[in-house]
């Protein structure tokens, strides 16, 4: 009763005319900076940060986390439409999402993304409310070799995702890794893998290489298409209330898979330094892994839309929660959150829900409000979204590699990551020709530093020694079905060739 009195308390202070206006400003603004490459939710909170001095912090912090709302759902539309991830955790969405679109049900696509996105917050919301303190507390468990177990599952799944062979996906998962190494080693600080080019020490930054891979290689990829063809129609992309009522449908008809998505979003979200992007690619992993037409994923599948898209969302409402409990950053942008907190004269913990009632319960109150106005703003301006394919492709292609440049450009103002863009452009052209798989050099290049943190923590504690991971009941937990997805591939061969020297035999 106590916590219901304390929702209601917050919700007093969400639907104040000024909160809810400045709700409403920070989505739209949130939108914004999803749909347009380079530009997320991250940079715009952290733009927009000092601005809230001006306004007590109560709306501040709605005002901050409408931004970061927005930017999740911002970042489907233009994956969707243009296989263009506005947002890392978008980039699982361009597998089904692209090729739905491409045969003409953008609208479709986008709804479904859209109500997925609203159920995942939803889902995290009310988790939010019900276990805050003793889902903080049983995060606090988890060490370096919890976290790495936690990665390698995740690589794990991705293995299936590929359409090229296991081969060809350890291919390119293993050239991500590589890429994520160039720069300074996390432990020494010695630089690594730059070939003595004073450029290579900042490193591949995850936004110039994957828009290079899903922006400009997709452009060249279809240029040749629309070349080869000499003319080619404009993608109809009509949307109407029938594509929301139908995505309804599919939600209904995927509740199981959306709705565990969504728990398992919130749950990878509150581990600290994960985020919205491994939880988006899990999803995606594991609902291709149970699928029973696994076939069928990357050529327009609903599903492999709605699990990554819940997850997503789940996950970046999970991501505050260590950060208010313990002062730990669960995601980038809940990084920036919590410098704001700190800006404010606030001290994340358990002490701040006794101190600070209005402040905490005003921003958990703003989830279950931010969800609902944002899916409103997406559903309505659908339409307007999705006319954006009938523009003439001569037309829109310049403005698209543009808009590429500058987002790739902005995010550090380096020329490198403009040049990056470009090469990687053409790496994703020549891969995509010889059938390999861009997704898991994607998943990859975005946790493999992680996953190094994580390794090497791991191998001190333990003192050089593997046996740490199994020595501890999580961590070996989630080592073993990491290992048994890993040999998922070898046993499904092995299981062929055993069945067809069977059938040979038989004849």
């Amino acid at each position: 009763m106590e916590t219901l009195a304390n929702l209601m308390v917050g919700f007093g202070v969400a639907m104040q005319p000024f909160s809810l206006l400045m709700m409403t400003l920070g989505l739209l603004l949130g939108l914004a900076v999803g749909v347009l490459p380079g530009l997320g939710g991250t940079a715009g909170v952290a733009l927009l940060l000092p601005l809230t001095v001006l306004v007590p912090k109560e709306i501040a912090i709605i005002f901050l986390a409408a931004i970061y709302w927005g930017a999740l759902y911002g970042g489907v539309i233009t994956s969707i439409l243009f296989a263009i991830p506005g947002e890392p955790w978008s980039v699982a969405l361009i597998f089904d999402g692209y090729p739905l679109a491409k045969k003409g049900k953008a609208g479709l696509a986008l709804s479904t993304a859209f109500l997925a996105s609203f159920m995942g917050i939803l889902v995290a919301a009310v988790f939010f409310v019900a276990f805050a303190m003793p889902l903080a507390l049983f995060a606090l468990r988890f060490g370096p070799p919890e976290m790495f177990a936690i990665m390698l599952l995740a690589f794990s799944t991705f293995v299936g995702l590929g359409t090229g062979g296991a081969m060809k996906t350890l291919a390119s998962t293993s050239f991500g890794l590589i890429l994520t190494m160039a720069g300074l080693d996390i432990v020494t600080g010695q630089p690594r893998l730059t070939f003595g080019t004073f450029a290579f020490l900042s490193g591949f930054h995850f936004v110039p290489v994957t828009i290079g891979l899903f922006g400009i290689g997709e452009i060249m990829i279809d240029g040749e298409e629309r070349f080869s063809t000499i003319i080619k129609e404009v993608i109809p992309a009509k949307v109407g209330m029938q594509d929301i009522w139908d995505g309804m449908r599919e939600i209904k008809k995927h509740f199981g898979l959306t709705f565990f998505s969504s728990i398992l979003g919130f749950f990878v979200g509150i581990l600290p330094g994960t985020g919205a992007t491994p939880a988006s690619f899990l999803g995606y992993g594991i609902a291709k892994q149970y699928s029973k037409e696994p076939e069928k994923y990357g050529k327009g599948a609903i599903e492999g839309i709605l699990a990554p898209q819940a997850a997503a969302n789940s996950a970046g409402t999970g991501a505050l929660l260590p950060m208010i409990t313990l002062g730990i950053p669960g995601s980038p942008t809940a990084a920036v959150l919590l410098s704001g907190l700190y800006m404010w004269g606030l001290w994340p913990g358990p002490r701040l829900f006794v101190e600070e009632p209005v402040f905490v319960w005003g921003l958990i109150a703003s989830l279950f409000l931010a969800g609902f106005v944002c899916l409103l703003i997406c559903l309505f301006g659908t339409p307007l979204l999705a006319s954006i394919m009938r523009v003439p492709w001569g037309l829109l292609t310049p403005i698209i590699v543009i808009a590429c440049f500058i987002g790739a450009y902005v995010m550090r103002n380096l020329m490198f990551d403009v040049w990056t863009t470009l090469i990687f452009g053409i790496i994703g052209y020549v891969m995509k020709k010889c059938k390999y798989p861009l997704a898991p050099l994607a998943v990859a290049l975005v946790l493999g530093a992680m996953t190094e943190r994580f390794l090497r923590q791991s191998l001190i504690i333990g003192d050089g020694s593997f046996s740490i991971f199994f020595n501890r009941p999580l961590s070996a937990v989630f080592m073993v079905i990491a290992i048994l997805l890993f040999a998922l591939p070898a046993i499904k061969l092995i299981k062929d060739k055993m069945k067809s020297r069977g059938d040979e035999a038989a004849a």
